[in-house]
């Protein structure tokens, strides 16, 4: 099966920018119910934080052993562990301290899985693309979106819009509103594998010393030990991954993604001379690393619905709900420990609609991190299984309101539920209890 590759002024019914966990599982459900669809990424693979990010813990598809979210994200896990005749998880390995269970998939498999289940749904697919301008003709209530691809500028035409960006990029393009961090925002981190000795025999208190003192000498910083308030000790046991904090001021336009990137390199290459430089890691390299620092946090849209902190941690059941969310109070500081705060047995947070449509602007959804929460709801909703069904509803609701001829926001709830529950989701209707 060939992509297609759209043409200028082509029309879309659904329009989608990102193929991370959200944009990538709200284009499968859009073509699979029958809308033309483009889906617009701008890097070489779809997966996002999954692949391009190498944080392939996917996390969190059960709730203390329960499943409570599904679909297509759940779909293309279960594929890729049965492309390489793995049993697939069942759940009942939860950590006991929050019920958080981490599937861990193949990054490649999982790509190429990802690949053939937009082919399959009749989405049209830009890789390498990004986007350059987005209007709106209300002439003809469509969307022009001009993208720009290795070949120069095309633009295209779409009925809905549906930002997957993660940083809410088409959104900002569109002139619609968007919050940023009200405080410092939560460094990012580059995922990278780590190599060439034995965990096992390293004298880590005199590591640790030595790296204290690098800190002080102005050699390290101590976010380069990542989350866990300045231990290196974690980062050598596991072999590096998802270790390093990278502090920038920016991430959301390419001037600071560039300053972020650039940042994450300069971490690695500060732990390297400094690990060689220690007893027992003199022949330590670093085996691989990610092509992206993967980004926590850039803005949030102001949406019709918002999400707090409260709202997550009491396991609100909102009258628009379209899905679960399933992880911790998880807000990481540029230095020392994160604000961490497992939600209680029993409780599963679940998404309003509300918090997927912008206060302005026709016929447009936005999915993943940042839909419409504060800062703390934030960083439990924003992880991969969460946006996967955020996506999936965003996919639907997006197909429903070309099939029915109205408005996003007046996309019926009791059609959307129904229609999502047909295609593998799970859909909050009452209090799912656990544990």
């Amino acid at each position: 099966m060939t992509p297609h590759t759209p043409h200028r002024f082509e029309t879309y019914d659904v329009l989608v920018i990102g193929g991370g966990s959200a944009g990538l599982c709200a284009a499968i459900q859009a073509g699979r119910l029958g809308r033309r669809v483009l889906l617009v990424e701008k890097a070489a693979q779809l997966g996002g934080t999954t692949t391009t990010g190498g944080v392939n813990a996917v996390q969190t598809f059960f709730a203390y052993g329960q499943q409570v979210i599904a679909g297509i994200g759940w779909e293309m896990c279960r594929r890729t562990y049965e492309v390489l005749g793995l049993p697939v998880p069942d759940g009942s390995k939860y950590k006991p301290t929050s019920g958080i269970v981490v599937t861990w998939v193949d990054r490649g498999v999982y790509a190429a899985v990802a690949d053939m289940a937009v082919l399959e749904a009749g989405v049209d697919l830009r890789l390498h693309t990004m986007v350059g301008a987005v209007a709106r003709e209300d002439d003809d209530d469509l969307w022009r979106v001009t993208l720009c691809g290795k070949e120069g500028l095309v633009d295209v035409r779409g009925r809905v819009l549906v930002d997957c960006s993660g940083d809410a990029n088409a959104v900002s393009l569109a002139g619609l509103e968007v919050e940023h961090a009200d405080t410092v925002r939560q460094p990012g981190t580059l995922v990278m594998g780590l190599t060439g000795y034995d965990a096992q025999t390293l004298d880590y208190d005199a590591i640790q010393r030595a790296f204290d003192e690098a800190v002080t000498r102005g050699e390290l910083k101590r976010s380069d030990a990542g989350f866990r308030g300045g231990r290196i000790e974690p980062m050598l046991r596991d072999y590096g991954g998802n270790a390093v904090h990278v502090v920038s001021e920016s991430a959301q336009d390419s001037p600071g993604r560039t300053a972020m990137e650039i940042e994450g390199r300069r971490v690695m290459l500060r732990l390297t001379r400094f690990f060689r430089q220690q007893p027992g890691l003199e022949k330590l390299t670093v085996a691989w690393f990610s092509p992206e620092v993967g980004v926590r946090e850039t803005v949030r849209i102001r949406g019709k619905a918002r999400i707090t902190a409260r709202d997550y941690e009491s396991g609100r059941v909102w009258p628009d709900a379209v899905c679960h969310s399933f992880y911790s109070i998880d807000e990481h500081k540029n230095e020392g420990p994160t604000n961490y705060r497992p939600l209680k047995r029993g409780v599963v947070p679940t998404i309003p609609y509300g918090a997927l449509l912008p206060v302005e602007g026709r016929n447009v959804i936005v999915a993943g991190r940042c839909i419409s929460g504060d800062r703390e709801a934030f960083s439990a909703y924003r992880v991969q299984a969460s946006c996967m069904a955020m996506g999936q509803a965003a996919g639907a609701a997006a197909a429903l309101a070309v099939s029915l001829g109205v408005p996003c926001a007046d996309v019926p709830i009791d059609q959307l539920r129904p229609l999502l529950a047909e295609h593998g989701a799970i859909v909050p209707g009452a209090a799912v209890t656990v544990g």
